[in-house]
């Protein structure tokens, strides 16, 4: 193993004097340190409420992050323009039940499928069009599944995970429809969908679709939420409803018997110091689970700034995307 959002719109943005002291001390006396700031009752690892509030609030270390998700939505518009506007396919009956399909030339292509983050209730497929060129550039059908959020859902993040699934499903079962290979379904996922996209890839697929445990081929995970339990303990648990239940049967890093897939796991170094460790964590989990993984970090790369290396093939998610699936 080499170790190496909001949503759009107004909705998204509601997402050294030294040497007068050394002078002033001597004139005042032996210069004191200041006191240390006080900390609270730790509630995870070594951190208090606070601090691990702003350790799953990646806006708090990413200060540019306005910019860089105006900046995707852009790339956005271009890269439409150049390839054309995608399809619009129900995956099932439900209002948010819908993907975004940019096919490929080649009939029997491989497929890749992309689950958009947005800390579990915001953000969209559309938000983060622009990595379909890479895609559709080197041959692959490129396919974007929407979903209820969090907040839609009632605070419930069951509904979320039941549609990431049935979306990759769908396409499995309708891959040739559109010239699709289903024996080469890839998938990648950020932030929060890649939490989604974990739960998926965890998933007792012939128990609940009848469909076989391997039908995604490998998966790229980048910055992603594996053990739900310090989660469970932030801020996030103001809109989000946990329980014991959800915790246990949501928290992918528990349920490593039924990954069937090779993983990469991709992360900034810039990123909030739990993304970072709950990455590191889940590749080690997977490693000693006897499965394929590895583990790339990007120096300074921040929260967004990792994931836009998905839609560039020289990118480090971009690369390891390609390389899972044409070698």
């Amino acid at each position: 193993m080499k170790n190496s959002l909001t949503g759009s719109g107004p909705a998204r943005r509601t997402f050294l004097a030294a040497g007068a002291a050394r002078a002033g001390a001597a004139l005042a006396g032996p210069l004191r340190a200041n006191p240390p700031a006080v900390k609270g009752k730790a509630v995870w690892r070594d951190m208090d409420q606070a601090a691990l509030d702003k350790a799953y609030d990646q806006a708090a270390w990413a200060p540019n992050i306005e910019t860089l998700i105006a900046r995707c939505e852009t790339n956005t518009e271009v890269a439409r323009r150049r390839i054309g506007a995608p399809r619009k396919i129900a995956y099932g009956p439900g209002a948010y039940e819908t993907l975004e399909l940019t096919a490929a030339k080649p009939q029997g292509a491989p497929v890749h499928i992309f689950i958009h983050g947005g800390a579990w209730r915001g953000s969209s497929a559309a938000q983060w069009g622009f990595m379909a060129e890479n895609f559709v550039a080197h041959g692959m059908h490129y396919v974007a599944p929407d979903f209820i959020n969090v907040l839609q859902a009632g605070g419930s993040l069951v509904p979320m995970a039941q549609q990431v699934k049935q979306s990759i499903a769908w396409v499995y079962r309708n891959a040739k429809s559109f010239g699709g290979d289903p024996q080469r379904i890839y998938l990648s996922a950020h932030s929060s969908g890649a939490h989604l996209a974990g739960v998926a890839l965890t998933t007792d697929w012939e128990a609940e679709f009848g469909l076989p445990g391997n039908i995604v081929k490998g998966a790229v995970l980048v910055s992603g939420l594996y053990d739900l339990k310090p989660v469970r303990l932030s801020s996030r648990s103001s809109y989000v409803a946990f329980d014991d239940a959800v915790e246990e049967a949501l928290s992918p890093q528990r349920h490593l018997k039924r990954l069937q897939t090779p993983l990469v796991l991709v992360h900034g170094m810039l990123e909030t110091p739990e993304f970072i460790r709950q990455t590191r964590d889940f590749g080690a989990a997977v490693a000693r689970a006897g499965h394929a993984v590895e583990v790339i970090s990007g120096p300074e790369y921040n929260h967004i700034e990792i994931v836009e290396t998905l839609g560039n093939p020289f990118g480090l998610a971009g690369q390891a995307a390609l390389k899972q699936a044409l070698g």
